[in-house]
């Protein structure tokens, strides 16, 4: 099972793809040096800074778009969805504002030296934390992401005492797989509609 350090309950963590560490810029966020990643909630409140939150927005959008784009073209490639140009209305609706249609939830995500590369969303579920559209953009892959996001997501479920996370994934994606699986998902009975979804969970406590 891999093993991250626990985040630090402030305004972001760094997590190391070869070692560096992340510091802290003049406004106080936290900035990353090069092969550190810097996970963080996206900011809701009323008093954070427009500008950051609209950067934020902007950003999620397009992980969206590019999550939804690849997921909808392996579907139609293993017949489970008809294909074509223009992506399903509900998800286009998550691109158009994901502030509404993931209202309630918290959206995370993973900052590189560019800006955002990677995202998730943390949905309460019968008890437990679903992730959602867990994404990492491929400038992004191969340093450590996807995992730094999911042990975001741990801490997440720990703090809001939920029993653990759970998430479903399409079968054909391997990697995914054995990825949930080095972090200590198991396999668990279906609760999609959608048979070639493998529905994992993981407790917490």
């Amino acid at each position: 099972m891999l093993r991250h350090p626990p985040l630090r309950r402030s305004r972001g963590s760094a997590f190391p793809g070869t070692g560096s560490s992340g510091f802290r810029g003049q406004n106080g966020d936290m900035q990353p040096q090069p092969n550190t990643v810097v996970v963080r909630a996206v900011d809701r409140a009323a008093g954070g800074a427009v500008d950051r939150m609209r950067v934020d927005w902007t950003a999620v959008s397009g992980l969206l778009r590019d999550y939804h784009l690849q997921t909808e073209h392996e579907k139609a490639q293993h017949g489970v969805a008809p294909g074509g140009s223009e992506l399903p209305a509900r998800y286009q609706a998550e691109i158009d504002d994901p502030a509404s249609a993931f209202a309630g939830a918290e959206v995370v995500v993973a900052d590189g030296e560019d800006g955002p590369v990677g995202m998730v969303v943390l949905q309460a579920a019968d008890g437990d934390v679903e992730l959602k559209r867990l994404w990492v953009a491929p400038a992004g892959r191969r340093r450590g992401v996807a995992a730094a996001l999911m042990s975001h997501a741990r801490e997440h479920a720990e703090r809001s005492v939920a029993g653990g996370l759970r998430l479903s994934v399409w079968d054909w994606r391997a990697d995914a797989l054995g990825l949930y699986r080095s972090q200590g998902f198991v396999v668990v009975p279906s609760w999609e509609s959608r048979e070639r979804l493998v529905c994992l969970r993981h407790p917490v406590r």
